[in-house]
């Protein structure tokens, strides 16, 4: 699975990601060390920090889209975040084992929460500079992001009022997601595959069956679901 999270700054990317590798056990990666190793290590690198993040999201949207279709093909699960997710880019990928969800706030949720905002800013990644955009920049840049995500019919949570409930709507919206993923039967599913079929047999069947019938029904012998 590739879980791809975007949106503006200061929304929790960081954390979530956090969350996700705590719960799934699934590396991520930030797009802001990417940038920044960039910067800070290639002399021919064309953009810096001070570039707007449209500049930015467009120069490692290369990098990103490798990295992409090299997780899935080689099946490899992966989490990347970051504000440099173009959503008309992202669109072009989404599908079979890439999601991609955007975390925003509603004008009322910036109003009311804007000092909490700025509060957080630090929660995972520490800031060089203080934050200095005003309530009105922060509204036009997530009102922007919001329309961008429905005229390209990508998946985006808005929090209207209490963040810590409200997020939880990305974790159900991954979950289901990775529950709808569909391939095909691989030899290497072998074991698990048997596992779960012994584990079945042995659990549901119990009551009502012998312990000779289980064993005759699933042995635990592998082997014997291979089709010869």
């Amino acid at each position: 699975m590739i879980i791809l999270i975007g949106g503006e700054s200061h929304t929790g990317k960081t954390l979530l990601a956090q969350r996700l590798l705590e719960k799934y056990h699934f590396p991520y990666t930030s797009l802001d060390h990417i940038k920044m190793g960039l910067i800070r290590g290639d002399k021919h690198c064309d953009f810096t920090a001070l570039d707007s993040d449209d500049v930015i999201a467009e120069k490692l949207w290369g990098i990103v889209n490798g990295m992409i279709q090299t997780c899935r093909e080689n099946k490899q699960n992966i989490i990347i975040e970051g504000c440099y997710l173009p959503v008309e880019r992202v669109k072009e990928v989404l599908g079979e084992e890439v999601i991609a969800c955007y975390l925003i706030f509603s004008k009322d949720y910036i109003r009311n929460h804007f000092d909490k905002v700025i509060e957080y800013e630090n929660v995972i990644e520490q800031r060089n500079y203080p934050e200095e955009r005003s309530v009105e920049t922060f509204i036009a840049e997530h009102q922007r992001l919001k329309a961008k995500c429905i005229a390209h019919r990508v998946k985006y949570i808005e929090i209207n009022d209490d963040y810590k409930s409200e997020i939880k709507a990305v974790y159900d919206y991954i979950e289901s997601s990775m529950k709808l993923i569909l391939r095909n039967y691989e030899e290497a599913d072998l074991t698990e595959v048997g596992q779960l079929f012994y584990d079945t047999v042995h659990t549901v069947n119990a009551k009502d069956y012998s312990k000779e019938a289980l064993d005759a029904w699933a042995s635990g012998n592998i082997d014997k679901l291979l089709i010869k």
